[in-house]
C-alpha cells in the first residue's frame, strides 16, 4: 500500500508526530526508474516492463518478476527501510520486531510510527530497553497511538521484548528456544515465541501480536520472520539458526489477491489454511526459500504493474 495524502500521525505523548527529517537517516534510495513508476491505467500491454508473455504462477514467470524487482531501490517506501539503521544483529531483530508489529494501515503512517518508537531509544534499541525500566517505558511512550495500538499495548510488547532479550540473551535466542528440527514450518516456534513475548496473548486480542493458535494468518509476524531468517539484497538475514525453507508467506489481502490470480489458492479468505496453501505452492518452486517471491510480487503491484493486464501481455490468451 502506497502512502496517501490524510494518513493520520501517530502520536506521542498525545501529540501528532510530524512528517519531517529525522536524525535516524535512511540509508535505502527511493529512487524508481521512470518507465516502472508509470501506472497502466488499466490498459493491457502497456506502462510496464512485461514478462515477455510468460505464463502467470509458472517458474519463469516468477523468476523473471523476481529479477525485475528484486531490488534495494525498489524497498522505499517501507517499515524495512528502519532495520537498516542498525548494524548490530541484536539491534536489528528488536528493530525489526517493532517496525513489523506496527505495518498495518498505510505506508506513510506505518514508517512515521515506527520511526517514533525508535527514536527515543537512541543508536542502540537493545541498550535502551535493558537499561529503561517498564515503568520509565510507560512514560516515554505516553500518548503514542498508531491506528488501533495504543500506547498499553506498546509498552507491553516493548517489556515483552526486554524480558526475553534479559533472559534468553536475544529474541533469536528465545525464537530457536522453541523450534524443533521436525518442525516443517516456523509456524509452532512463532506461537511459542508469542507466548514467552506476551504471556497473556491466549487471554484478550492486541493488535501487535495475533495469537497464532486462533488461525491467523499472521502476517506482520511472519514479515517479521523473512526479515530475520533471508539474507540478500532485500532481506538483512540477521538470523542464522532458521532455515529460510521453514518460512511461512506473510499473507495479507494484497498477497492474496495476487496468489488467487496466479493459481495458488481457491481459499476465500487469507487466514492461515490460504498461507499454508500458498507457501506450500511456492515452496514445490523454491523448496529451499519458499517466501523468495513475497517482495518481488508485492512490489510489482505497489509500482503500478497489474499481473492481469500489464505485466505479462498476452498470457490470457495462452
Amino acid at each position: 500500500m502506497l502512502a496517501r495524502s490524510g494518513d493520520a500521525p501517530a502520536t506521542v505523548h498525545g501529540r501528532a508526530t510530524k512528517e519531517r527529517s529525522s536524525p535516524l537517516p535512511l540509508p535505502v534510495s527511493g529512487t524508481v526508474p521512470a518507465k516502472v513508476q508509470k501506472r497502466t491505467g488499466g490498459k493491457r500491454g502497456r506502462g510496464g516492463s512485461g514478462c515477455g508473455g510468460l505464463r502467470p504462477g509458472t517458474p519463469a514467470f516468477l523468476q523473471e518478476v523476481f529479477r525485475q524487482y528484486h531490488h534495494a531501490r525498489f524497498i522505499s517506501p517501507d517499515p524495512l527501510e528502519l532495520v537498516y539503521l542498525y548494524h548490530d544483529p541484536l539491534d536489528r531483530e528488536i528493530a525489526g520486531l517493532i517496525a513489523s508489529s506496527l505495518a498495518y494501515g498505510r505506508v506513510g503512517m506505518i514508517v512515521r510510527s515506527a520511526r517514533s518508537v525508535l527514536e527515543p531509544m537512541g543508536a542502540s534499541p537493545r541498550a535502551f530497553l535493558e537499561e529503561t525500566r517498564e515503568e520509565d517505558l510507560r512514560e516515554i511512550y505516553r500518548g503514542f497511538r498508531h491506528r488501533f495500538t495504543t500506547e498499553g499495548e506498546l509498552t507491553e510488547l516493548l517489556a515483552g521484548v526486554r524480558r526475553a532479550v534479559g533472559g534468553y540473551g536475544s529474541l533469536e535466542a528465545c525464537f530457536l528456544a522453541g523450534l524443533s528440527g521436525s518442525d516443517d514450518t516456523t509456524r509452532p516456534a512463532l506461537a511459542a515465541f508469542v507466548g514467552k513475548l506476551d504471556p497473556r496473548v491466549h487471554e484478550r486480542p492486541s493488535s501487535l501480536l495475533p495469537d497464532p493458535g486462533k488461525g491467523s494468518a499472521c502476517k506482520r509476524l511472519h514479515l517479521f520472520l523473512r526479515w530475520m531468517v533471508r539474507a540478500d539484497e532485500i532481506d538483512p538475514g540477521p538470523w542464522t539458526g532458521v532455515s529460510p525453507a521453514q518460512l511461512v508467506v506473510p499473507l495479507d489481502t494484497h498477497m492474496h489477491r495476487i496468489c488467487s490470480f496466479l493459481g495458488m489458492t481457491a481459499r476465500a479468505q487469507a487466514d492461515e489454511k490460504a498461507a499454508r496453501e500458498i507457501t506450500g505452492r511456492f515452496r514445490a518452486i523454491a523448496p529451499r526459500d519458499p517466501v523468495r517471491y513475497d517482495f518481488s510480487l508485492t512490489r510489482m503491484g505497489m509500482r503500478g504493474e497489474d499481473v492481469r493486464d500489464t505485466t505479462c501481455p498476452g498470457a490470457r490468451q495462452r
